[in-house]
């Protein structure tokens, strides 16, 4: 089975978090979709909040998609989250299974700066999800890749998780950007105020 691997610090995740996964996964015939929310991600400053909320936003967000599963572990293993380290440890876990790492065109633009991405193209496949028109951002990224990358194109939802965490510490509503549970969640929690 083609299992797709959705990293990010998801700090919330949103609806178009989402709908790009569901566009990978349904454009490249994935069984599922694990999500992977990251402890630390090494490339920006910290999350806003714990990989403990975090988890359980992405736990809520995904709970309604028979295919899509909330991995913990980058949570689990702690520190800062690199992609090589996940990928060598989901190839453990889902032995057997063709991995697909699913990165949107700004973060594989960067990949070629990520610890190790020779490995990382030698551990799955990518798909790159992209709106119509886009075109890569680093020739080194396409370097990389040769043959190992999809490209997924997807409208796109004009979604940002720092407009939900700003909506958020003003108090104003988040909902229909996030799923209902994690707004609620968000709300309970008094997340980003």
């Amino acid at each position: 089975m083609k299992i797709g691997i959705f990293g990010g610090t998801f700090d919330p995740i949103h609806l178009g978090h989402l709908r790009a996964a569901e566009n990978a996964r349904e454009a490249l015939g994935l069984g599922a979709v694990y999500f992977v929310p990251a402890h630390t991600p090494p490339h920006r400053p910290g999350p806003a909040t714990s990989a403990t909320d975090r988890y359980a936003m992405v736990a809520l967000a995904t709970s309604g998609h028979a295919a899509f599963i909330t991995s913990d572990v980058e949570v689990r293993r702690g520190g800062p989250s690199y992609t090589v380290d996940t990928l060598v440890t989901l190839r453990e876990e889902l032995a057997g299974q063709e991995l697909w790492l699913i990165l949107g065109s700004d973060a594989f633009g960067e990949i070629a700066t990520w610890r190790e991405p020779e490995k990382i193209f030698s551990l799955c496949r990518v798909a790159v999800v992209h709106r119509p028109g886009e075109v890569p951002k680093s020739e080194k990224a396409l370097e990389l890749s040769a043959e190992r990358v999809s490209w997924v194109e997807a409208a796109g939802l004009p979604i940002s998780a720092t407009e939900i965490r700003r909506r958020a510490s003003e108090r104003r509503s988040v909902r229909y950007l996030v799923p209902d549970a994690v707004a609620d969640y968000i709300e309970k929690r008094t997340l980003y105020q």
